[in-house]
């Protein structure tokens, strides 16, 4: 189950997010994505502060901000990086991980900054391009969407051109 470094092995995880998405297809006709549950739950905390505001918005007014099965697959993906993290001996106590710290210092505001505005973008070209990296390059990919296959090589592209930019300059 684990490879010489204590990680889980990719080939095992491949295979097991392979099986869940043709499970989740079998059981609930639906593809394996989370960019959508991710606008759900930011609907469910917009109502707890301005529920007349979030109402009025037309994405909520189509999507009801509400918990199902996508908002539930959210918290099983956080327990099951945990679990993976406890397992794998992957846990760690620090906030700056010591790549960064090596390439942009230790300031953990920083790190938290940018782990935000990064986030942040991904969640809105997720939302541009119509699906999050799990609904188009797993089960838009298993499906063979063209469209998929072309957001996954922008995914790709756009990691290695982030990587060197942040890693390499």
């Amino acid at each position: 189950m684990q490879a010489e470094s204590g990680a889980w092995s990719p080939y095992l995880v491949g295979t097991l997010i392979g099986l869940l998405s043709m499970a989740t297809f079998y059981f609930s006709n639906k593809p394996l994505s989370v960019s959508t549950a991710y606008a759900r739950l930011a609907g469910l905390v917009g109502n707890l502060f301005s529920r007349g505001h979030t109402e009025n918005l037309k994405f909520y007014q189509e999507t009801k901000p509400k918990i199902e099965w996508g908002v539930m697959l959210v918290f099983g993906m956080l327990l099951g990086a945990f679990i993976a993290a406890i397992t794998g001996g992957e846990i760690t106590a620090a906030w700056v991980p010591e790549l960064w710290e090596q390439r942009f210092g230790p300031d953990v505001a920083l790190r938290l900054g940018i782990a935000f505005v990064g986030g942040a973008i991904m969640a809105y070209g997720a939302r541009l391009a119509g699906g999050c990296t799990s609904g188009h390059g797993i089960s838009g990919a298993l499906q063979l969407s063209v469209s998929s296959w072309i957001a996954l090589a922008c995914f790709f592209a756009a990691g290695v051109a982030t990587a060197h930019l942040l890693y390499r300059l």
